[in-house]
């Protein structure tokens, strides 16, 4: 073999080394956390087995539930079979608990026709969340959807008249009946339904790769199914619709059937 061409060889050799799979991530790994990672297009992702789309810029996305406690194995797979992993053990979170008493029993026990409507309701959202576009507005970050003062926080839990209820999994902002509410990220309108029996006005916008943001208890909507909308725009109004004390914006966010909290959503940052 001559000389230039031994040379050539080890080129080649070196470039293929260079393009083993690396892990980028971006966000806390912790409980509520949502994680953005990059990586090269045509690698292969899988989280616990799990596989993760890749969009055409490397970017993927996968986040923690509320009481998450188990051992993640992240892979990264290039295509030559080179491979890259880390485990990832979400870190314990305290979260605010509180008791409300003197709450209706008409409240507290919904009749059997409210009972149904709810049915309906989450039959309608667990479609919503199983839904995989290849959307990728999560990977530019996310901003509050309302400059507003927080007066409830992810994760907390309340204990109606000593009976504990489910978790609150939103961010709650306050505000007058028709303040506007502003899309924390670019995306896509997936749902809009003006009257669900404990969200009231609830909107949900697809960002991609099965993240959405989910805006309860408004009093309008200025998109419309369909409607792709920008980070900033203003979607939707304020209100007091639903199973509310009073009104305020509730925002949630899920990856699929994991909710997170949209505040460490908030402070993750782009990966460009």
């Amino acid at each position: 073999m001559s000389k230039l061409k031994v040379i050539a060889s080890l080129c080649f050799s070196a470039v293929v080394f260079s393009t083993q799979a690396e892990i980028q991530l971006s966000g806390e790994i912790k409980q509520g956390g949502l994680i953005l990672g990059k990586t090269q297009a045509n690698d292969s992702v899988t989280l616990n087995e799990r596989v993760l789309p890749v969009s055409s810029k490397g970017d993927y996305v996968f986040a923690f539930s509320r009481n998450d406690t188990k051992k993640y194995i992240l892979k990264v797979t290039s295509p030559d079979g080179s491979t890259e992993q880390k485990t990832l053990i979400p870190v314990q979170r305290d979260y605010k608990i509180s008791r409300v008493e003197g709450i209706k029993k008409s409240i507290m026990n919904p009749n059997k026709k409210a009972n149904e409507r709810a049915k309906k309701d989450r039959k309608m959202m667990i479609e919503v969340r199983k839904i995989s576009s290849d959307l990728t507005d999560f990977s530019q970050g996310f901003i509050a959807p309302r400059k507003a003062r927080i007066t409830g926080v992810y994760g907390s839990q309340r204990f109606y008249n000593g009976v504990p209820k489910n978790p609150h999994f939103g961010v709650d902002y306050a505000g007058a009946i028709g303040s506007p509410v502003k899309a924390p990220a670019a995306g896509k309108v997936l749902l809009w339904v003006p009257d669900m029996f404990y969200s009231g006005g609830t909107l949900v916008i697809d960002h991609g790769h099965g993240i959405t943001s989910n805006f309860l208890h408004l009093s309008a909507s200025l998109v419309k199914e369909g409607e792709h909308v920008k980070q900033g725009q203003v979607i939707a109004k304020v209100g007091n619709s639903g199973r509310v004390t009073g009104p305020h914006l509730d925002w949630r966010m899920n990856w699929h059937k994991v909710r997170f909290d949209p505040q460490l959503a908030m402070k993750v940052i782009p990966l460009n």
